[in-house]
């Protein structure tokens, strides 16, 4: 395989990049020529009456003064008369006059804004290779408005020049002389037809849609730079496209991994034998057998009642309701979302309380549900400085006492299971017992005193993560030292420091050192045993009466340290680590995996060409390929490197990966080898995509470049063959033409560029002639089939992923607000309504159908989730059948939360 070229390609290289950047510079100085031409001639006019202007030869705009066009252009324009524009000319509009109608509720078009069918390089915010063309911030973001080229001049004028030294300043003069026309027909709506714009009420942020004569093309603005979009041929009028949300629609089938990172009190099993724990802000009931597909006959259902990431659980004694609070947040207006509690029956998913809204800050830490009487009453501490405990009747949903726990960190909370009076904390250098005394049924009244645990000649841990009560009223505590500390109840001496009036208090009686390391789980088995979870050590100990070791199990290294433990049906044990498992097993027979998820930000993701398989990557360096059916992790490696985009060869034989470092590696996915292993650039990867007929692979970097290698049928053997060059920002996106031969682009920039790869890696400068291509995927996030998917005031970085279905029916969007949005395709008409689904916690980073679009797959960034979503047909279940064309429908222009 050639990765680098020849030995004379280096410096041959660095002189055409040289040549290249001085061609910019001098493009930007023509065009500031053009535009200084531009300005004199329009003032010349201003100063000169209409009459005189149709006297000296200019051609009135009229349609009938037009010549007749050629097939695939408007009839008022011929191809020979379109005039060369660039990216930085000047789109000029005229005020209306006094009584006159205007054009236009929104700011003025920006400098450097207008666009025509031919000469440009960018249809983004710059011209490719200068990057000019910014109209400096005068467009407000999410602007949208139809552009309407200037009218065609006469030919007898355009030929009229006989001498070849005069063309090249003609040339010029026709290009000023255009720009002058189109401010003397912009005067009215008599002259561009009468027709009165369509428009959403300006200021910033708004969106507007002017339809003018020809229909050539629609610009949005993007953080004030102009996007400007060609209209397919086949499209007469925008008003024709479908327009109300899509009759298909998303149903959560599976998550795949589980917060034991980060979190702890997240893993229970209900009365059902559903294990219940939380990733993300769902919080997910498994079934470990019993149910459809799932490693050993498993099923999932999910509780999706949460605005953000839910941080802990608590299972109330009649093993059915549950408690889960979740973290502070905003939503996508800036809005603080609250802490809050809910309260909820895993039977039927429905909340029967919330809890606490506005009375927590940054979010909740620890819950615990009361034992003896029933669960009554509820315990929660949340995360602010001083770790506010707070004790609350769990069907009134009313507070019944609170107090400042500690400046230090609560890790665990629990009431005593024979006297409900008794409230332990734990957490950093602290054991609290706290006596609460009064107000029940009395919101307010009640009143938490405290004792301070002492440890006397015991060394004091750093931590106390975890406790549990004893059926004879002890209490064992597992510290960072690795030691289980025995507590036991005695009468208080008066002499006894602390502040608290209880008649009892704890204090050690017995010490035994357990785990090299920090415990971080301890569990009261059903038959009086105990069971303690090391962190270093990865061991699993079952303990018996006098912290006596009965039998132990030591977790692979590669699951991580144990975070959590649940007794399951007989000997049946649930294990959650710390590397976000979630394994079943027992002492004897050791433990599987059924639930497996990454650990860190995820990035890249690809699905299998015709298996319901895909394949993830991301900060945590692992790449993994999942099965769809089966929803289990089918292998993973270590990449050593930041994984950041993946693609499938069309033969499914190889997958190319693209790391953070310029790096792409190409795996066997059977063999997991890797079979290529090459460097562009030392500039992060975006993205890698072959071509549909797998005869080329394009490498999208952060150096602005797209690196073309030719690819063999089985996709093993690679040679580099071109580089796309011409983008002014890093490449974000990029799709192949359905015949494999052209590539559209987008960029940091907001340009949309395509590329003729067949023709040489040449780059396409006259866009329009684009308009029709056909794309084999679309997961460009600009482009015309795609513009109406983002929302008014965007910055250009709202939207991470896009993904057009193989139907050609939907295209799923991922935000940057923790959403998942489905639109009807094509979605060229602004602020196009869409089905929003929630259930991740952080931003969502990419979104595939898979290759039957039967489901939908969906990254969460920071939360490390990975959602399975069921495409249903509009009938509510199953794919709905494609159909050829849609009647457009009346739904009102709005997101309908899912």
């Amino acid at each position: 395989m050639d990765g680098a070229g020849g030995p004379g390609e280096g410096p041959a290289q660095e002189a055409l990049q040289s040549l290249s950047q001085r061609l910019q510079v001098q493009e930007k100085e023509m065009e500031l020529v053009k535009a200084a031409l531009a300005e004199a001639l329009r003032l010349l006019r201003l100063q000169a009456p209409p009459a005189s202007l149709q006297d000296s030869g200019m051609i009135a705009p009229t349609r009938a003064s037009s010549p007749a066009a050629p097939p695939g252009l408007p009839p008022s324009c011929s191809p020979s008369l379109v005039s060369r524009g660039t990216q930085t000319e000047t789109e000029l509009e005229m005020e209306p006059s006094p009584g006159t109608p205007g054009l236009s509720n929104g700011p003025p078009a920006p400098q450097g804004g207008s666009e025509e069918p031919s000469g440009t390089q960018s249809e983004g915010g710059g011209s490719s290779s200068s990057g000019t063309g910014s109209p400096g911030g005068t467009g407000s973001p999410g602007i949208l408005r139809l552009v309407q080229l200037p009218q065609c001049t006469d030919p007898a004028r355009r030929n009229s020049s006989s001498s070849p030294s005069e063309r090249p300043r003609q040339k010029l003069s026709r290009k000023a002389a255009s720009s002058a026309n189109l401010l003397l027909r912009s005067g009215s709506t008599e002259s561009r037809g009468g027709k009165d714009p369509l428009s959403s009420p300006g200021g910033p942020g708004s969106r507007r849609s002017n339809y003018n004569l020809e229909g050539i093309s629609v610009k949005m603005f993007l953080r004030g730079r102009p996007i400007t979009m060609y209209i397919p041929s086949g499209i007469r009028s925008l008003e024709e496209l479908p327009s109300g949300p899509p009759p298909e629609t998303l149903s959560l089938d599976w998550v795949y991994g589980y917060r034991g990172r980060d979190s702890r009190c997240n893993l229970f099993v209900l009365r059902s034998g559903e294990v219940v724990y939380f990733i993300a802000c769902v919080v997910v009931l498994y079934r470990p057998g019993g149910g459809p597909g799932g490693p050993g006959g498993g099923g999932q259902r999910h509780y999706r009642g949460h605005t953000d990431c839910v941080r802990c659980l608590a299972v109330h004694p009649d093993g059915v309701r549950v408690a889960s609070g979740q973290t502070a947040g905003v939503d996508k207006d800036g809005k603080p979302l609250q802490p809050v509690v809910h309260v909820w029956d895993s039977e039927t998913l429905l909340k029967l309380q919330e809890i606490g809204l506005g009375a927590f800050e940054r979010g909740v830490g620890a819950l615990a549900f009361s034992v003896v009487d029933q669960g009554a009453f509820l315990c929660v501490v949340d995360d602010s400085n001083e770790h506010m405990l707070s004790v609350w009747d769990c069907s009134r949903g009313t507070k019944l006492a609170e107090i400042k726990s500690t400046n230090d960190s609560v890790l665990a909370v629990g009431f005593s299971p024979r006297d409900s009076s008794c409230i332990v904390t734990s957490g950093k250098s602290h054991v609290h017992f706290w006596n609460w005394s009064g107000g029940v049924g009395v919101p307010g009244n009640g009143t938490l005193t405290r004792k301070q645990g002492v440890f006397g000649k015991y060394k004091k841990p750093k931590f106390i993560p975890c406790f549990v009560f004893l059926p004879d009223g002890d209490i064992l505590t597992g510290d960072s030292e690795g030691n289980i500390l025995t507590w036991g109840r005695s009468l208080s001496d008066s002499k006894t420091p602390g502040r608290g009036g209880a008649k009892e208090t704890y204090g050690i009686v017995a010490q035994a050192h357990a785990h090299e390391g920090s415990i971080f789980a301890l569990c009261l088995r059903r038959d009086g045993t105990v069971l303690s979870g090391g962190g270093r050590d990865r061991r699993l100990v079952q303990w018996g009466p006098g912290l006596v070791a009965l039998q132990e199990a030591e977790i692979p290294e590669h699951f991580g340290a144990v975070r959590a433990i649940a007794e399951g049906l007989g000997s049946e044990l649930l294990v959650g680590t710390t590397k976000n498992a979630l394994l079943r097993g027992d002492l004897a027979q050791g433990f599987s995996p059924v639930i497996q998820g990454h650990t860190d930000e995820l990035w890249g993701l690809c699905t299998h060409p015709f298996q319901n398989r895909f394949l993830t990557c991301g900060h945590d360096r692992q790449l993994c390929l999942w099965d769809g059916e089966g929803h289990a992790l089918a292998w993973s490696i270590d990449l050593k490197e930041t994984g950041l985009c993946a693609d499938f060869h069309p033969s499914g034989a190889v997958v190319a990966v693209g790391l953070n470092t310029g790096r792409w590696l190409v795996l066997d996915t059977e063999t997991r080898e890797i079979v290529s292993d090459v460097t562009d650039g030392n500039e992060q990867l975006s993205v890698v995509r072959y071509s549909p007929d797998g005869l080329y692979l394009a490498i999208g970097s952060h150096d602005n470049m797209i690196y073309i290698y030719s690819v063999s049928s089985d996709g093993a053997k690679s040679s580099r063959f071109g580089r796309c060059v011409g983008h002014s920002s890093f490449i974000t996106h990029l799709d192949w033409s359905k015949d494999g031969n052209f590539i559209m682009s987008n960029s940091g920039d907001y340009e949309i560029l395509y590329w003729d790869v067949a023709g040489g890696c040449k780059l396409l400068r006259n866009r329009y002639e684009n308009r029709d291509r056909e794309w084999a995927t679309y997961t460009c996030v600009l482009g015309f089939h795609v513009y109406g998917v983002w929302p008014d005031g965007s910055d250009g970085t709202d939207i991470n992923s896009l993904c057009r279905s193989h139907n050609e029916r939907v295209v799923a969007v991922a935000d940057d607000f923790c959403k998942v949005h489905l639109f009807q395709y094509p979605c060229a008409r602004a602020k196009a309504p869409s089905l929003v689904y929630g259930g991740h916690g952080s931003h969502v980073t990419s979104v595939r159908f898979t290759h039957d679009d039967s489901h939908l797959i969906s990254l969460g960034g920071k939360d490390a989730s990975i959602f399975q979503w069921r495409v249903l047909g509009a009938g509510g279940s199953g794919l709905a059948p494609a159909t050829p064309s849609r009647t457009p429908s009346l739904s009102p222009a709005s997101s309908l939360d899912v």
